[in-house]
């Protein structure tokens, strides 16, 4: 374990995801007690998009911009908001120089799959239809997103893929969620991790699924042919569960022809860059920026 973040262990709030409701006041606490983002570069905005049931969104739009982003939180598809999102869309936005649209979706278990990728869906093909009104480039729209938001993002690539949806010029998956098997040497062995455990994972899966069962929409890994996608970068933690599952789909997207950047950062936890602090964490947060900063240039 890095030392900076180790030193933080004891002091990290522990998630109850077996009770959605306080799962998510407690994370919005913790979230609120978080540094405010500088974002005087900004233009922020609050939107709805118009769907089935409309989703709510924040832009991010920094001076000059030319791509932009449909941005996915984390927190197992339970928990999470766009104010919890804030500062996380808002440093991606300074330091890639692309549009973040923060995705609003709806949570589960109240509303279980395909709500989330439904919404998210919706707000990728909104994007795509308003990129003039956004005042950026329709050929340059990328998905991400960290944890679910990332196996979120995964899956709308396969959506837009198989449906001949609106184009994604990138996937930024950080940390992604991808599969509800729970079978890597990662899953299985780490049972006890900081923050995210393999306990956590199986009570977000059910969260998220219920009774039926998982689809390649649902769980990304569990596609067969991962030919067509957009190029990708995917970053994972040491001590994560859902390393492996997030370097095996690396390694397919690869082989199925669809050019990847996977960088797995030692020493750090899921989530652990969240501790500003540490150098680590300011590196992750940096070359996720450069990441889309790089993909939406070219």
């Amino acid at each position: 374990m890095d030392p900076e973040l180790e030193a933080f262990i004891p002091f990290l709030p522990q998630v109850d995801l077996t009770d959605p409701v306080t799962a998510r006041k407690s994370f919005a606490e913790l979230a609120a007690a978080r540094p405010a983002p500088d974002t005087a570069g900004l233009e922020i905005e609050e939107r709805t998009v118009p769907a089935d049931s409309d989703v709510a969104v924040r832009i991010y739009r920094p001076h000059q911009a030319q791509g932009a982003i449909v941005w996915l939180h984390g927190g197992g598809t339970v928990f999470g908001d766009l104010d919890t999102e804030h500062p996380w869309a808002a440093r991606i936005a300074d330091g890639s120089g692309a549009v973040v649209i923060s995705v609003g979706y709806r949570l589960a278990p109240e509303n279980r799959f395909p709500a989330a990728l439904d919404d998210a869906y919706a707000v990728l093909t909104w994007t795509a239809e308003h990129a003039a009104e956004l005042g950026v480039d329709p050929a340059r729209i990328a998905v991400g997103g960290h944890s679910a938001g990332a196996g979120l993002a995964a899956a709308v690539a396969l959506r837009a893929r198989d449906q001949q949806g609106p184009p994604i010029r990138f996937q930024l998956l950080n940390e992604p969620g991808l599969d509800d098997r729970q079978q890597t040497w990662s899953q299985r062995n780490f049972t006890d991790t900081p923050w995210h455990d393999r306990g956590k994972i199986t009570a977000a899966w059910r969260h998220y699924l219920g009774s039926q069962p998982a689809t390649p929409y649902a769980a990304p890994a569990r596609a067969t042919d991962l030919s067509g996608l957009p190029p990708a970068y995917i970053a994972t933690a040491e001590f994560d569960p859902v390393r492996d599952e997030a370097i095996d789909y690396a390694l397919r997207l690869l082989q199925a022809g669809v050019s990847v950047e996977l960088h797995q950062w030692p020493g750090t936890f899921h989530g652990s860059q969240a501790i500003l602090s540490a150098e680590v964490s300011q590196r992750q947060i940096a070359e996720l920026a450069a990441a889309l900063r790089r993909a939406l240039a070219e």
